[in-house]
């Protein structure tokens, strides 16, 4: 019987290609295992699995009475519905440490560091396994993506040497050209309905007894969104509705400038203020030298639900 590996209810570059990274990984050491998504790809990961000749991983959204590897998460808010029925017998992650709960022991790797293709890195170095040109390519470019071209807070120096790593198997000579290529793509908002752009790299946190989503869209030049800022207030506010949220917030991030521009939609923007020390103009706030949602923005608003 196959184990099945795969990230985040909604799949980033950093949880497809670490789903594919530790499946080659896992199969190597003598593992059946085979990667999966819960997802729709992203027009970034579409970019890098065309760069490099990757395979989509097939989409599964349930997985009762299947072994699995966790990857880039272990919130059950961003985990399948069955989860609890399946066996869960790894997490390779970068994030603080969920709420998901096992039954039998686990082999565990959560590092406090840019990227989960980094940990995963970590392994095939310490497994002595060799790491296919391709594959190297791909998770380069995760880490490119997680860290923000190295711009990320969350960036450390084993992301960094790994990079260097990974470009000089898959024979990457400027990897940061790569990397602002990639985040043109990301950049892309035409053609692209609200909702879509809102959820593109979105997640749901549980905080006490409210649930928040925040996503998070990663462009080289906010002016892209100058004419559609009133759809997203407007589909965010649907979207809260529809999920039951206490609030719905959506950064959008300037690479170039490194900083984020949040828009909100709560039921009590004064959390949000005091979690930042700002007062909001419009429901919107401007927060310069925040990348980073996993590091600058959920710990921050934790403590205001709980």
């Amino acid at each position: 019987m196959s184990t099945y590996i795969f990230g985040h209810t909604n799949p980033d570059s950093d949880s497809i290609i670490g789903a594919i990274s530790l499946a080659y990984l896992k199969n190597q050491l003598g593992e059946d295992c085979v990667a999966t998504r819960q997802g729709n790809i992203s027009a970034e990961t579409q970019f890098i699995l065309n760069k490099f000749g990757g395979q989509t991983p097939e989409l599964k959204t349930s997985y009762a009475g299947e072994n699995v590897y966790i990857v880039d998460f272990s919130d059950k808010a961003q985990a399948p519905k069955d989860i609890m029925e399946a066996t869960i017998l790894g997490i390779y992650d970068h994030h603080k440490l969920g709420d998901l709960t096992t039954n039998t022991p686990l082999e565990c790797w959560i590092r406090p560091i840019g990227c989960s293709n980094t940990v995963i890195k970590e392994a095939y170095d310490y497994y002595g396994v060799e790491i296919p040109k391709d594959i190297a390519g791909m998770m380069l470019c995760a880490i490119l993506s997680d860290t923000v071209i190295f711009k990320s807070p969350t960036c450390t120096k084993i992301d960094t040497k790994a990079a260097k790593e990974l470009a000089k198997i898959a024979e990457i000579e400027d990897y940061k050209d790569l990397g602002m290529e990639m985040f043109i793509v990301k950049s892309a908002v035409a053609g692209a309905t609200s909702r879509d752009l809102i959820t593109r790299d979105y997640k749901e946190f549980d905080m006490g007894s409210s649930r928040i989503g925040v996503g998070q869209l990663e462009v080289v030049d906010l002016n892209v969104f100058d004419n559609i800022k009133n759809d997203l207030f407007k589909d965010m506010r649907k979207l809260k509705q529809e999920s039951g949220l206490h609030s719905t917030i959506l950064l959008l991030t300037d690479i170039i400038k490194e900083g984020s521009q949040l828009l909100i939609v709560s039921d009590d923007e004064s959390k949000i203020e005091n979690a930042f020390d700002v007062k909001l103009e419009n429901s919107q706030i401007w927060l310069d030298g925040v990348l980073s949602r996993k590091k600058q923005i959920i710990p921050f608003l934790q403590p205001q639900f709980q």
